[in-house]
């Protein structure tokens, strides 16, 4: 019985932003010597746990912000921590830490069951960074608002500010925004869904995932007390486990990066999905490999017909990469995959 199952999803990006830093965030491959954009796990994390905000219609738990006073009365950042109650769906699959400052406290720990990768080139070659100067014009508009003010922040009269801008090429209703940072290509993510742990919450009295209270609450709900590898642990009820399987697989198939620059949308129309039990498999199954006749150019490959493994390729990716296996409802079909192989899986008797 398979216990992992792993996604790899291909997208492609448009002259867009991952995430705002310096205008798109990037590494430096050494041996292709080019700077690649990419998006992080922690980012493609939040955008799933978004997806299914939206797919199940649930606000996801809230946080705790704990804040210091020191004796100078200057406030300082304390712990962060979420309610540690699986019942929340973004607790359950998001996994939790709660360790308290003074230490007074088990610290609860729950691993997320989603190992998330970050989301970067299919290859060096095949994705690059682009820049380009925009600017914020207000020029047209007669009813703006202009504040200038001298070294000690006294506001200036307007015919100070018309004084201090004589023989001056300067405008102050127009800022100039150089050197912004836009990510284009072809981009592959991974997912790996540990099925032991999906729904299942471990009952370790040595490194506790919830307190008594939240486990006598637990059974009141109907979770199943069980075993699996990791020993004694409570179960989510069946009707729990069909509503978050169905958003699940909804979610992974349909997630966008939602906190990009809305002035650089892209689409990030996904090209192909494969799905498989096998970490090696799935890594060959979406690839690039070096043009024999040009050392300095790669070819995206999808493996259409691998044994072990099941690829969905969209209509938009015969755009980008030659494939005779695009369908139109592609995405539905590797959603319903992922629906089969996780309603497969015995949670309640995994020993």
């Amino acid at each position: 019985m398979s216990t992992i199952i792993y996604v790899r999803t291909l997208k492609r990006a448009e002259h867009t932003v991952f995430c705002v830093e310096k205008g798109q965030k990037n590494y430096y491959d050494p041996q292709f010597k080019r700077s690649v954009p990419y998006s992080s796990g922690q980012q493609i994390k939040r955008s799933i746990i978004d997806s299914l905000t939206e797919e199940l219609n649930e606000l996801p738990a809230p946080t705790t912000f704990v804040f210091d006073v020191t004796k100078k009365k200057e406030i300082t950042e304390g712990e962060v921590f979420g309610t540690c109650d699986p019942s929340s769906f973004d607790q359950l699959l998001g996994g939790w830490m709660k360790a308290t400052k003074d230490g007074k406290e088990r610290t609860l720990k729950r691993r997320s069951p989603f190992s998330i990768s970050a989301m970067r080139a299919l290859h060096p070659l095949l994705a690059g960074i682009d820049t380009e100067n925009i600017s914020f014009d207000r020029s047209d508009r007669s009813n703006n608002q202009v504040i200038v003010r001298d070294p000690k922040g006294n506001k200036l009269s307007k015919e100070e500010v018309i004084e201090l801008l004589h023989e001056k090429d300067r405008s102050l209703i127009r800022k100039w925004i150089p050197d912004n940072r836009r990510a284009t290509g072809l981009f592959v993510q991974d997912i790996a869904i540990d099925l032991r742990r999906l729904f299942c919450v471990a009952l370790s009295q040595f490194e506790p995932e919830i307190n008594k209270e939240t486990e006598v609450k637990l059974k009141e709900k109907g979770w199943i007390p069980s075993q699996n590898i990791f020993g004694d642990c409570l179960v989510a009820p069946p009707e729990t486990r069909e509503k978050l399987i169905f958003a699940i697989a909804r979610a992974i198939i349909n997630w966008r990066i939602t906190s990009n620059q809305s002035r650089t949308f892209s689409l990030m129309e996904t090209l192909a999905i494969s799905i498989s039990d096998n970490a090696n498999k799935i890594a060959s199954s979406i690839r690039a490999k070096l043009s024999e006749e040009n050392e300095n150019k790669a070819i995206p490959v999808i493996e259409e017909d691998m044994e072990g493994v099941s690829t969905y390729i969209s209509l938009v990716a015969g755009g980008y990469i030659p494939n005779k296996s695009e369908k139109a409802d592609a995405l539905e079909s590797a959603q319903e995959d992922l629906i089969k192989k996780m309603k497969a899986f015995d949670y309640e008797k995994q020993i």
